[in-house]
């Protein structure tokens, strides 16, 4: 089985000391946070666009009716948060760790994604769609229902996830090892998946996901 070409991930470069903040308040647009941690805490029913923040930690903190549409994220870190239907849509993510997050039907379609790690993420229901990726990892995720839809991978991994139902229509899977995954059904397009990596077991996953039709020999 050939292998995946996978250069390391550059991990987020976070400061020990970080200044508390509290962002339960009313946001301009294009508001700059750096060297902050927020942690424990609820953030509900804020919005704006264009907000970046750099070299920060998220720690067990849970975001209610939030949107970040055009956020930026360089140096950043969630542990143990809830970003459940945020729309984190048109995103710029760089080095950014997202670690044991449930991130249930957040929108960051249309993003761009570059040295990000999700680790033991809830990431059902997510979008994904029309994203650029590039030294990216899923790994120990369940993508159920996830949409990659026409993005583009380079050097992204997927390792131990669930990706059942996922759509991974009009994107280019060449190279991506997907054998450590498991999926019963997954949405891929016929021309581009040469070169997509799969174990003996998911062939006929695929064979389905085709429309195709496996017919047994008549027994005699």
């Amino acid at each position: 089985m050939p292998k995946q070409k996978v250069s390391k991930i550059v991990t987020p470069n976070i400061p020990s000391a970080l200044t508390t903040l509290d962002l339960n308040h009313e946001i301009e647009e294009g508001q700059y946070y750096s060297i902050n941690i927020v942690e424990n805490n609820l953030i509900k029913n804020i919005s704006g666009d264009k907000v970046s923040f750099e070299k920060c930690v998220f720690k067990n903190v849970s975001f209610e009716n939030v949107s970040f549409r055009n956020i930026e994220l360089t140096d950043v870190c969630f542990e143990k948060c809830e970003l459940i239907n945020v729309d984190f849509s048109h995103a710029i993510i760089h080095r950014v760790m997202i670690k044991e997050c449930k991130l249930l039907g957040i929108d960051l379609s249309a993003s761009s994604f570059r040295n990000v790690i999700f680790d033991h993420c809830l990431t059902d229901y997510s979008s994904f769609n029309f994203s650029n990726f590039k030294q990216v990892q899923f790994k120990n995720c369940s993508l159920c229902n996830a949409d990659f839809y026409e993005s583009v991978f380079k050097n992204l991994t997927f390792t131990n996830c669930n990706i059942n139902q996922a759509n991974l229509g009009k994107t280019n899977l060449k190279e991506i090892d997907l054998s450590s995954c498991f999926f019963e059904d997954l949405t891929v397009s016929t021309q581009e998946l040469q070169g997509c990596i799969i174990s003996p077991e998911q062939a006929i996953a695929f064979v389905k996901a085709l429309g195709l039709t496996v017919k047994e020999e008549d027994k005699i």
